[in-house]
Formats: C-alpha cells, sequence, structure tokens
C-alpha cells in the first residue's frame, strides 16, 4: 500500500509573501502598486483594518499619529536618550526602551480612553443621543460610575496643559470636517463639559484621550490603540536619539541622578 503524501503545510495570511520575483501585501504588488503611490500611514491603516482608508480618515488617521509622535522630555524619551548612552551601538535598544515605557501614564491613554468610551456605548440601551443634553446625561453617568468605583476617567487631566490640550480641540475639528466626528468623540466631548460639575473641579480632554475617541470613531480595534500611539511615539524617539547624537544630554542626566544619590537606612524618612 502506498503511503499517504505528506500534508502540504500552509499558514494563510492576508499581509504580506513573497517568491523569488515579486512581494505581495494586502493583496497588491508591493513595488508596482504601493511604492510611491500610498503612504505610510495610509498603509499603517490598511494593515490593521484590512481595508484600504477613505481620503478623510487618512486625514484623521495621520492628525493623531502627528499629535502623539513627540511631547517634549516625557519618561520614554529620557529612558530612550539614556539607554542610546549606554550602548550607543543598540539604536533598537533605545527605540525598545523607549516603547516599553508606554503605558496607563503614558501613551496608553489612548487605548484605555478609547475602550472606556467603547464600553461606555456598548451599555446603553436604545438609541444613542442626538442632542448635546443627550449625550451630556450619558457622559454623567458614566463619569459617576467611575467615581463610585474610585477609577479615573481615561483622557482626562494634564500634567502641563491645565487650561486645555491644544491638540484636543483641533483634532475634534479635523474629523468634523471630514464627516467623521462619531459617537466616541461626541460622549468624549460630553465627559469634558460634565467633569466640572461632577467631580467639582475642571479638568481638560488630554490629547492621548482624543486620539482615542478619533481612532475608535475610524472603526479601528480598540484593544490595539496603544499599538498606534507606540507606531506615533516611534517617529518621536528616533527623532529623540537623533538629537541626542547632535546634541547629547543623557550623560548630563545620568551624572546628575548618581551625584545626588544619597544612602538612606530601611525605615528612615527619605529626608531625615
Amino acid at each position: 500500500m502506498t503511503p499517504d503524501p505528506e500534508p502540504t503545510l500552509r499558514f494563510p495570511t492576508s499581509l504580506g509573501t513573497s517568491s523569488a520575483t515579486e512581494i505581495r501585501l494586502l493583496g497588491q504588488d508591493l513595488a508596482q502598486d504601493l511604492m510611491g503611490k500610498v503612504g505610510f500611514g495610509e498603509l499603517a491603516f490598511w494593515l490593521v483594518a484590512m481595508r484600504r482608508p477613505t481620503p478623510g480618515e487618512v486625514r484623521v488617521f495621520e492628525s493623531v499619529l502627528v499629535a502623539l509622535a513627540d511631547h517634549g522630555f516625557t519618561p520614554t524619551a529620557i529612558t530612550a536618550r539614556v539607554t542610546y548612552l549606554s550602548a550607543p551601538d543598540s539604536v533598537q535598544g533605545a527605540m525598545a526602551a523607549g516603547l516599553l515605557g508606554g503605558g496607563s501614564r503614558f501613551l496608553g491613554v489612548t487605548e484605555d480612553c478609547g475602550q472606556f468610551l467603547a464600553a461606555t456605548l456598548a451599555a446603553h440601551e436604545g438609541e444613542l443621543p442626538d442632542t448635546e443634553a443627550g449625550w451630556d446625561d450619558m457622559a454623567a453617568e458614566a463619569i459617576r460610575a467611575q467615581k463610585a468605583a474610585g477609577k479615573f476617567v481615561p483622557g482626562l487631566g494634564h500634567p502641563n496643559h491645565k487650561d486645555g490640550d491644544p491638540r484636543t480641540p483641533v483634532l475634534i475639528g479635523i474629523a468634523q470636517e471630514e464627516g467623521l466626528r462619531g459617537p466616541h468623540l461626541r460622549l468624549f466631548e460630553a465627559i469634558g463639559r460634565m467633569s466640572g460639575p461632577i467631580l467639582g473641579r475642571n479638568l481638560p480632554l488630554n490629547g492621548a484621550g482624543v486620539c482615542g475617541a478619533a481612532l475608535a470613531d475610524l472603526g479601528l480595534p480598540t484593544d490595539l490603540l496603544r499599538g498606534f500611539a507606540l507606531l506615533a511615539r516611534s517617529a518621536g524617539l528616533l527623532g529623540q536619539i537623533a538629537e541626542e547624537k547632535r546634541r547629547p544630554i543623557a550623560q548630563d542626566i545620568y551624572m546628575t541622578v548618581d551625584r545626588h544619590a544619597v544612602y538612606v537606612a530601611p525605615g528612615e524618612a527619605p529626608n531625615a
């Protein structure tokens, strides 16, 4: 009896494949159909959503990437610079170190806010509001629930922009111009209006949060939104490393901390 032939291995993908003569990506010929014809932001959207975005969607999406690319000497930037100081032969290490710092306080708010808004909308019974007052009621209920649970409302507040994050109204305006100001952004705006009366203090809607709302309105998976924030910050970190090569400050950061280190016995007050 002839033995059965070995089964042909198959690893299906809708992304990239290559042969001896061509590279295929998203069902397109990479060299002929995409290079020079598709922007990087458009391609990044397409790779995740599995559909080619409209020009309006590209404009909103790339506005988010620009908004999140760099925000000064944040922990992610400092980490990348100091890691580059320690291992200048490993740009990838410095980049990775900076990206690993994207969490619940920096960059991760984009995903946290998108998921919070999506969950609030999913829990709403009946039709979504068609008036500002209706959105305010939904927002007020969501804020009260977070307050009762002892949790922060993602996307509220900023350590520097106490009187308003300059990115927030601009991104909302771009989404409005492109007809993409959807329920996540509308709810987010309402949270901004209702946070003061309920929490007792006015907190600005921050840029990371509005980016999460805008990405969610584009239909992108909310559990991947942190990835888009990291994609944006990759450009900023590369810029930080390039500037570190031109005008280094990492050595000063290291020496400042090291030369001011003071031994404190366990249990002793730090300033004793």
